[in-house]
């Protein structure tokens, strides 16, 4: 049990390193040497547990990436309320609660999108799940919003979803460009007029 327990904190210590180094350095560029050099576990300690960086960087996706979008996008978007005041709070108040390094280094899930999301098939794989995830979770908001008469019944749900996502996720490549939160609070202020044409 003992052996179980420490086993297990490794491998959480080996996950939470890389997650890091990945958020902060790309995933290309960071080496499975420097993911153990900084965790300070041998790199036997590393293949006890993975065969490669490739099933790593799985785990890390599922286990800290998309925990991160769950937690700070899908769930509160499946709590009771207006559905319309849900919307506008979840993606105006996300935004203005991120941390000065998590503006600095954008969205780790973007940022993985943009490096890897094109050159391996599990690597697609595992991050659309996280984008259906959201897509889901907002097209339901939208259509219960629809029911609930508090935002227009003519609003496309998965074009909205879609539109939402995207541009949610392409403010927090361009702020990674800038060294104050002007571009944040222009979007903030475009994102509000749109979702305003919604409201009934």
């Amino acid at each position: 049990m003992q052996q179980e327990l420490k086993s297990e904190i490794t491998k959480q210590l080996i996950i939470n390193k890389a997650f890091s180094l990945f958020y902060e350095h790309g995933f290309k560029t960071t080496s499975i040497d420097k993911i153990m050099k900084e965790t300070t576990l041998s790199k036997g300690a590393f293949y006890h547990h993975y065969k490669s960086k490739k099933e790593l960087g799985l785990e890390v996706i599922s286990l800290k990436v998309e925990k991160r979008v769950v937690n700070g996008m899908i769930l509160p978007l499946k709590e009771s309320g207006n559905a319309y005041q849900i919307l506008q709070e979840v993606f105006v108040n996300r935004l203005k609660d991120f941390s000065i390094y998590d503006k600095q280094h954008g969205c780790p899930m973007n940022n993985l999108i943009n490096e890897i999301g094109n050159n391996e098939v599990a690597y697609q794989k595992a991050l659309k799940n996280i984008i259906e995830q959201w897509k889901t979770a907002l097209v339901q908001l939208i259509e219960r919003g629809k029911v609930e008469n508090s935002i227009k019944k003519d609003i496309s749900s998965k074009a909205t979803a879609m539109y939402l996502i995207s541009s949610f996720e392409g403010i927090r490549g361009i702020r990674k460009l800038y060294d104050t939160d002007v571009v944040i609070e222009e979007y903030i202020s475009g994102l509000s007029f749109y979702l305003q044409q919604m409201k009934v």
